[in-house]
């Protein structure tokens, strides 16, 4: 069983009671709060993000943990810079291959997107996801936050 936002998804548990399973999702599918779900079907193990994302507040969770992973170290500066500024901490955000991908709704996997690169503290990469003839473009530190807050901007 899995659940998730367009462009991400987690598995939430697993059984091999295929009648328990279709009882698990119909409850799920008919609203039950996440919490209760867990508590009646045992196979069900729910995180810490799964209690964000109802609570709506799958954002702040996510810079949480990309901020206090080990795996995600060499992303860390970069995304205590995008974090600070206060529109782009309430873009949502992930790794892709190295890069950060900052997200305008976290509920919609096409909505405004961009990657952004480090390459070294004084030049970034970024490229908005999903745009036609889209390319990687080098950003100056300086300019950094204001390129990504345009680009996040445009229609």
């Amino acid at each position: 069983m899995s659940v998730g936002i367009p462009g991400f998804d987690w598995e939430i548990g697993s059984t091999g009671n295929l009648g328990l399973l279709v009882e698990a999702v119909a409850a799920w599918r008919e609203g039950i709060p996440l919490d209760e779900l867990e508590e009646r079907f045992e196979f069900v193990e729910l995180d810490e993000f799964i209690g964000a994302l109802e609570r709506g507040e799958p954002t702040s969770s996510q810079w949480a943990e990309l901020l206090s992973s080990d795996f995600n170290r060499r992303q860390w500066n970069l995304l205590r810079r995008l974090r600070a500024d206060e529109v782009l901490r309430d873009m949502f955000p992930t790794i892709s291959h190295g890069a950060v991908r900052l997200c305008v709704d976290a509920m919609d996997g096409r909505s405004r997107q961009v990657l952004v690169d480090e390459v070294n503290g004084e030049l970034y990469e970024v490229m908005r996801v999903g745009v036609p003839g889209a390319s990687w473009v080098e950003v100056p530190a300086g300019d950094l936050i204001a390129y990504l807050r345009a680009a996040l901007n445009e229609e």
